[in-house]
């Protein structure tokens, strides 16, 4: 049953659940000074042995994961430490012919780790340095770190930040290596652009397991081992176990200069509109005008590349309602000049003619580290049984996608404790950069969208899972159920939230492949490189890169 401390606020921000809101004869260069932040769960170490069933720290492993639809039960898990255990373990099941899997936060919303033809998991949970390489004249982070651990560390040693993500324990190698993306994105990028260098254990045609070193210098002979790794998604072409990052256009040595440095304090307001009065009327208003504002403020050149705003609809509950049918969050650079009027600005723009009248609990002024460990609280309060969806908008949603936003919103066919569809700022910075600089493809969108829903029975499985089906379908009929892109102002989906119906006929009849809707024009490159660095496809899943 949910009550409504379900769906709490948080110092300007609205608990809504976990999306609402790494060459050939080289060696590893070596991580300077190395200092660990973050840990593995109670009662397991690594040391690169083989942990299988009958083990205590067995269970500990296979439950670990963020998603409960899903429960990972591999002949064994090799909680690895260092890429000299990851080598040996790729090696090992090369030999024994083991599918490998890899995971580092565990948030994978498929199961592609827990798929049983799976026989060996490699875990990276253990693998959390974050630390200056001044061979590199970068900073290196370890694939397992997690990201609320990495900006902590990045923030208090050096006063930098990356523009990642909003929850706190996924895992900066899946996360980097789809791009990632978060609240200083609009300013920065999304974090993949920062890469400089990534160290991956890959296999070779004979089987021979090697860590290789790729940058993105122009003269590396690994350079497109690098592209795949800023935005080609995760477990596609060996084991990522090291980032290297520096701001394309950062020069010296101190790391201080080297990557972004984020604001000094924020202003975080939220605006809570009552389900009374909420028709497909004031629904239509509403979403419309936070639409509307992104397409006309989510130029690089634009002051609001300072503001990151969401808006997530909520979902009617059966039993408890709290009542609240969406809520407004922002934050903003609060040292831009005239940030409170840019604040004031955005709010009567995305409420104006709505007609319903909202909670507006007041603005904070709080430090950015502050602000972030708030959006992370949020981000990740809702746990269970998940499934998750996202589309990149080009435009404002049509009246009628609204309107089956509405229908699906305001009905009680599913058992959830937290539904939901967030519709969060894009664009700026990250669409300076072309869409084939990186493996991110998606760089003309405004808006990025998430279908969320958490549930915790078993048995409402196929009950919550097709009702959120249904929504996004509808929402995307006119284009064969799917965002595709260039169609209907949409620009494909998000590959760190992998979706199997997107490849599944029954869901996608709009006869364009999951691939273009992932990876759009780069697809074709990334085969390239699955072909060269994974010749035996030894790496992959139900979403994974296929080779030409």
């Amino acid at each position: 049953m949910t009550t409504p401390s379900r769906r709490r606020f948080v110092a300007g921000t609205f608990t809504v659940g976990a999306a609402g809101l790494l060459g050939a004869g080289m060696s590893p260069v070596p991580a300077a000074a190395a200092t660990t932040s973050g840990h593995r769960g109670p009662g397991v170490t690594g040391g690169g042995a083989d942990i299988t069933p009958g083990d205590p720290r067995y269970e500990v492993l296979a439950t670990r994961g963020r998603n409960k639809r899903f429960t990972e039960r591999p002949a064994a898990f090799r909680v690895a430490t260092t890429t000299e255990e990851v080598v040996r373990a790729v090696g090992e099941a090369v030999r024994s012919g083991q599918r490998v899997a890899v995971r580092s936060g565990g948030h994978c919303y498929e199961n592609f780790v827990g798929d049983p033809a799976v026989r060996l998991v490699i875990d990276l949970g253990d693998m959390n340095a974050v630390a200056y390489d001044p061979r590199m004249r970068a900073v290196m982070i370890e694939s397992g770190a997690r990201l609320m651990d990495v900006y902590r560390r990045l923030y208090d040693t050096w006063g930098v930040t990356l523009p990642g993500g909003a929850s706190a324990t996924v895992g900066i190698g899946g996360h980097v290596a789809g791009g990632g993306y978060g609240a200083l994105s609009r300013r920065f990028g999304v974090a993949a652009d920062h890469v400089y260098a990534v160290e991956v254990v890959v296999a070779d045609a004979a089987g021979r397991a090697r860590a290789v070193v790729a940058t993105r210098e122009p003269e590396d002979p690994h350079r497109d081992l690098w592209w795949a790794h800023t935005g080609g998604g995760g477990g596609n072409f060996g084991v990522v176990t090291r980032y290297w990052f520096r701001s394309p256009g950062a020069t010296g040595d101190d790391p201080a200069h080297l990557l972004p440095r984020p604001p000094a304090e924020i202003l975080s307001s939220a605006v809570i509109f009552p389900r009374e009065g909420m028709d497909r009327a004031a629904m239509r208003r509403l979403v419309g005008n936070f639409g509307r504002w992104h397409e006309r403020n989510s130029g690089a050149g634009s002051p609001y590349t300072g503001l990151y705003g969401g808006l997530v609809l909520l979902s009617r509950l059966r039993e408890n309602d709290p009542g609240h049918s969406a809520v407004s969050f922002t934050h903003v650079d609060a040292g831009l000049p005239d940030a409170e009027r840019l604040l004031e600005r955005y709010v009567t723009a995305v409420t104006e003619g709505v007609g319903v009248t909202p909670y507006v609990p007041g603005t904070d002024r709080v430090p950015w580290f502050t602000a972030t460990t708030q959006l992370t609280e949020a981000q990740d309060a809702e746990k269970g049984r998940q499934k998750i969806k996202s589309a990149y908008l080009r435009r404002s949603p049509t009246d009628r996608q609204i309107d089956a936003l509405f229908t699906h919103l305001d009905s009680a066919d599913h058992s959830s404790e937290a539904a939901s569809v967030s519709l969060q700022s894009y664009g700026g910075r990250i669409n300076t950069v072309g869409s084939s600089a990186t493996a991110t493809a998606h760089r003309d969108a405004v808006v990025n969208v998430i279908f969320m829903n958490t549930w915790q029975d078993p048995d409402a499985d196929a009950e919550n899972i097709g009702w959120l089906r249904r929504m996004y379908r509808d929402v995307f009929a006119t284009t064969g159920g799917v965002p595709v892109p260039g169609r209907g102002g949409a620009d494909g989906c998000y590959i760190n939230y992998p979706d199997l119906d997107m490849a599944d006929p029954e869901w996608n009849t709009s006869g364009v492949p999951w691939h273009r809707l992932y990876y759009k024009d780069n697809y074709a490159r990334l085969q390239r490189i699955k072909a060269v660095w994974d010749p035996r496809q030894v790496f992959g899943h139900d979403l994974g890169v296929r080779p030409v």
